[in-house]
C-alpha cells in the first residue's frame, strides 16, 4: 500500500464570523480564544479560501490537494477522478450560529459565477432550545413581489421557519432561500463551493459598523420561488450498525450510522468521509490507527484496504459519491 494511502485526519481550518459563537470549543474543543466569534469550522476543504492540513501519517503537515496530487486516483477513487480531475468535490463544515446567520441562497453549477454551484445539506448536531432553521418559502411569491418585500424589509414575513432538534437533516439545493437560525450548531455536507448571495442581513453592521454587502440583483437570478416541501430529510434513528439512507444525491451520498460495536468500511470507487457527531470511536485499517471524537473527521481513500471502526456507543455520518 503506498504511504500516500491511509486514513487521514485533518487540522481544520477556523473562520471568524459575525454571528459566531464560542460551541465549537466548548463542545468540541476546537482551541479557539475566549472570545474569538468562530462560525465555521472547515474540516476536510480544498478550496483557495481554506486548506484543510494532514494531521497524521506520513502526510502530516502537507494540504488536502497536496495530498490529492500525490495519488489522485487512489485518494479519491478512479470514478471521482475522472469527474473532478485532482480536486476534492465536497467541502464539510461544522457552522456554530451564535446569532442568526443572513437569509441568502447559492447558485447551481449553471449560473454559478465559478461554474461549481452550492448544493448542500445539513445534520443538527446541537441545538438550544426553540432554535429554528429558515428553508424556503412559506407561499408563492413572484420576482415582483420579492423586489417589494427586499425594499421595504419585509422579506421574512415569508419565510419558512422549523424549530429544529439533534438529529434533524435537511437538504438545501441551489436556489433554494435558507438562513441558519441562532442557536444552531451543524454539520454541514457541500459542494466545493464557497459562493453565496446575501439577500438579507437583518441591518446588522460589522464591528466597524458598516453593514455587510448584499447581492439582490444576483439572488433574483438563482433563486427557486416554488414552494416545495422536500427538504425536511427522514431516517429511521433506533437501527444499530446499519446504515440509513439519510440523502443521496449527484453531489453527494450520506448515511447516518449508530455504531455499537465494530464496523467495516471498504469502499474502492470513491473516498469516504466519516464525521463523528456524538459519542468517539477507534479506527484502524491495520497499520494506520487512531481515535475519534465527536466533532472529529476522517478521510478514507478509495484505495484504502478495508478500514474498521469500533465504538460501544458513537453516532457517525458516512458521506461520499
Amino acid at each position: 500500500m503506498s504511504t500516500s494511502i491511509y486514513p487521514m485526519t485533518f487540522d481544520p481550518v477556523l473562520k471568524e464570523k459575525i454571528w459566531g459563537g464560542q460551541k465549537l470549543n466548548a463542545i468540541f474543543n476546537k482551541g479557539t480564544s475566549a472570545t474569538a466569534k468562530v462560525g465555521e469550522s472547515w474540516e476536510i476543504a480544498d478550496l483557495k479560501e481554506g486548506q484543510s492540513t494532514v494531521k497524521n501519517g506520513a502526510l502530516a503537515g502537507k494540504s488536502l490537494h497536496e495530498a490529492i496530487v500525490a495519488n489522485p486516483e487512489g485518494l479519491l477513487g478512479t470514478k471521482v477522478h475522472d469527474v473532478f480531475g485532482p480536486h476534492f468535490p465536497l467541502l464539510i463544515k461544522f457552522i456554530d450560529a451564535a446569532s442568526d446567520l443572513s437569509i441568502q441562497v447559492h447558485p447551481t453549477d449553471e449560473t454559478s459565477p465559478t461554474g461549481v454551484g452550492k448544493t448542500e445539506m445539513w445534520y443538527i448536531m446541537q441545538a438550544d432550545e426553540g432554535a429554528k432553521l429558515t428553508v424556503g418559502f412559506n407561499q408563492k411569491i413572484t420576482k415582483e413581489e420579492y423586489d417589494e418585500r427586499i425594499d421595504n424589509l419585509t422579506i421574512e414575513e415569508v419565510m419558512d421557519q422549523h424549530v429544529v432538534n439533534e438529529g434533524d437533516a435537511f437538504f438545501i439545493n441551489a436556489g433554494r432561500i435558507h438562513a441558519i437560525g441562532g442557536g444552531v450548531l451543524l454539520a454541514e455536507i457541500q459542494q466545493t463551493s464557497d459562493v453565496t448571495y446575501r439577500v438579507y442581513d437583518y441591518n446588522r453592521k460589522d464591528d466597524d459598523g458598516n453593514l455587510r454587502d448584499l447581492h439582490v440583483k444576483e439572488s433574483r437570478e438563482v433563486l427557486d420561488f416554488e414552494t416545495t416541501q422536500d427538504f425536511k430529510l427522514d431516517y429511521d434513528r433506533s437501527v444499530t450498525n446499519k446504515p440509513q439512507v439519510v440523502k443521496h444525491h449527484t453531489y453527494f451520498k450520506t448515511e447516518w450510522v449508530n455504531l455499537t460495536e465494530a464496523y467495516e468500511v471498504s469502499r474502492k470507487d470513491s473516498f469516504t468521509i466519516i464525521i463523528v457527531v456524538s459519542g468517539a470511536l477507534e479506527f484502524s485499517d491495520g497499520s494506520t490507527t487512531g481515535n475519534l471524537s465527536a466533532g472529529e473527521t476522517l478521510l478514507i481513500p478509495a484505495a484504502n484496504e478495508a478500514v474498521s471502526l469500533k465504538a460501544d456507543s458513537c453516532e457517525i455520518l458516512e458521506v461520499y459519491l
